[in-house]
């Protein structure tokens, strides 16, 4: 594995940007999902409505995207974390989450967990902030980022 790069995405990066995300979804989000919820995300992945304003890290392997994040930087919420499988359990997500940080200095993120995100959440320094809900089949856990000062 060459050194992974974290940095923005420029605009045209934003198709593969969106592809690994619905990879990595189908793979490791979909079976805790209902097939309404699948489709919803799918849906989500091609409306420029919801995709407006979103800026997006990446952290590359060579010329390989391996993950990234997406945030809503005027509410500071992430809407998408992904990381490659192959990549799993390499620090990625963590330095993908530490570099948007850096943006975004002492100020609270949210973010809505899938099931099986939410013990990585938690060691990032997430905490639940209600209990898990369902809208439109998708299953998450609103959480919270509280920088400690």
């Amino acid at each position: 594995m060459d050194e992974i790069n974290i940095r923005m995405l420029e605009a045209s990066e934003r198709p593969a940007a969106l592809e690994l995300a619905l990879r990595v979804f189908e793979e490791y989000e979909s079976p805790d999902y209902s097939p309404e919820g699948t489709e919803e995300f799918r849906k989500c992945l091609k409306d420029e409505n919801y995709l407006a304003g979103i800026v997006y890290y990446g952290a590359f392997d060579g010329e390989r995207l391996a993950g990234l994040l997406g945030i809503r930087a005027e509410k500071r919420h992430i809407c998408f974390f992904f990381v490659d499988g192959e990549y799993h359990r390499r620090g990625i997500g963590t330095r993908l989450f530490r570099r948007m940080l850096e943006d975004h200095p002492g100020q609270e993120i949210t973010l809505n967990s899938s099931p099986y995100g939410l013990p990585f959440y938690k060691k990032l320094g997430l905490a639940p902030t209600d209990a898990e809900q369902t809208v439109n089949g998708i299953r998450f856990t609103p959480m919270i980022y509280k920088p400690t000062i």
